[in-house]
Order: structure tokens, then sequence, then C-alpha cells
């Protein structure tokens, strides 16, 4: 259990999203979203550390039938710049995320994290309650900063430097489960062996940032799908901070569940997002 908590804090830690794509800036930076679907609910996924949009492959054709659909490259991955001064943050990835809201114009929106993605709708939350309806973490309980810090500065050194690369690589291939299919784990460890290491080592720091794990409770409603049967520290932490939380486990997956049963997700998605009333 340990190593899965390690392996999930780690992400915090192909395919071609289909639809219009945006250009938002942040400080002159561009921020890369893709905007498809129309609906009165606003649906805002967020890919995990160094992957991208195209993490959501698998949902946006189904979500975009009953909503919009909004896919964003966080500062420094995908299609988005890095950073102007080159610094990470949660701050950084959540004004990011603001940055395409108001571009869209969509006043009320629903995000979903996956693994890192879980922390950034987090701070965006904190950062614009008027803007959040709910939230959905996919794979992405939420810690104690203690816990953070002390992952982020063992694991740093893993993914940065000569050996850098290998040690990305073994960290992604930990998070695979049997229903990674050959063709999945290629995928996967292309996007996310494709983004500089400024990125790997700036986002990974960004997790740690203690004003994100300041016991902020918020009172919205929330969802946690994960992989498996997790049952770790991280979710007693997690309905800690979102006490409207609902839970659920997609059994026979990995961490990236939303890719290996995307039918299953996608239903259970549906069905929380349609329950939401704004």
């Amino acid at each position: 259990m340990k190593t899965r908590t390690l392996v999930i804090i780690a992400l915090f830690a192909g395919c071609v999203v289909s639809g219009r794509a945006h250009g938002a800036t942040l400080d002159g930076a561009k921020v890369h979203s893709t905007s498809t679907g129309q609906g009165s609910k606003t649906v805002i996924l967020i890919h995990g550390w160094t992957c991208d949009e195209t993490s959501w492959s698998e949902q946006v054709p189904a979500l975009s039938k009953r909503y919009r659909v909004i896919t964003i490259d966080l500062p420094g991955h995908g299609r988005s710049d890095q950073p102007k001064d080159g610094k990470f943050s949660m701050d950084v990835f959540a004004k990011a995320v603001e940055a395409v809201r108001a571009e869209a114009n969509a006043d009320h929106v629903i995000l979903v994290g996956h693994s890192m993605g879980g922390p950034v709708v987090y701070r965006y939350a904190q950062l614009y309650p008027q803007h959040t309806a709910a939230l959905v973490l996919v794979d992405a309980p939420l810690f104690k900063a203690s816990e953070v810090r002390a992952f982020v500065d063992q694991g740093i050194p893993r993914v940065t430097g000569p050996d850098g690369m290998k040690g990305r690589e073994a960290m992604i291939r930990g998070m695979f489960s049997s229903a990674t299919t050959p063709e999945l784990q290629s995928r996967i460890l292309k996007m996310m062996l494709s983004a500089p290491e400024a990125t790997a080592k700036g986002a990974m720091n960004a997790m740690a940032d203690p004003a994100v794990w300041d016991n902020h409770v918020l009172q919205i409603p929330a969802l946690a799908i994960f992989a498996a049967t997790y049952r770790g520290n991280g979710l007693d932490v997690t309905k800690g901070y979102l006490p409207d939380l609902q839970f659920m486990n997609v059994p026979g997956t990995g961490h990236f569940l939303m890719m290996e049963k995307p039918a299953e997700f996608n239903q259970q998605v549906i069905a929380f997002v349609d329950r939401q009333k704004f």
C-alpha cells in the first residue's frame, strides 16, 4: 500500500483530441486548450504530471454529446508554453485553468483532475470558488503537506539528471496494470517522456506547495473515482478536505483507469455531472 501511495503522489503525476483549439494566455505565455461540444454545463478536464490533453481522448466524444468539454495542456505540458518566469506552482496551474475558463466565458464549471490534476482542481476551487460547481478526482487522493514534501524531495533526483529518463520510465511503468494494454503503455510512455526535464522537475516540486495543503475544507460536491481497490490513508485525508465526497473504485484498473475502462469511467462521470444543479 505504501508503494501504491507513492506512485499516486508521483504522478501528481497517441490520440488527438478533436474540437476547436484555443490559446488563452497567462502572463504572456500561451495556454493551449480545446473546446468540444455544447450544453448548459461546462466540464474542464485536467491531466496529470508530464501528461497532456490527449489523456482524455476517450472521454471527449462521450461527454461532449451532453456538455461543453474543455481539455487543457497545463503550463509546460503539451502545446502550452513554459511558465513565463520558468517557475512552476499549483497557483500557476490554477491560474492557467482560470485563464481558459474566462476565455470560454463559462461562469460555473465542473473540474475533473487526474493524478496531479487532482491537486490542481482542488487549488483552483480554493482560489476561484465562485466559478467552481463541483470536482471529480481521478485516482488523485489529497495528502498532508508533510507526506507530499517528503516524497518530492526524494523523487526529484530520480527524474532529473543523467538517469532522469530511466527514472521517469520506471515510475510510469509502476502505474500500469494488467488492463494497460501494450499499445496503451506505449502511448502513455511516449506522451509522458516527451515532457522536458524542466516540466518533470518543476511540476513535481509544485505538488509540495504548502499553500495547497493548508487544511482548506471545501463544502462543494465531489466525486473520487479510484483505480482497482485503493483505500489508502489518502482517502481519509481527501474526505477531510472535501466532506461532500462520493467515492468509488473501478475494478481491474491501474492509474490510467479513464483510458483502460473508458465506458465505465464515462458512465460514472456523466451520472455525477447530471446530478449537479447550478
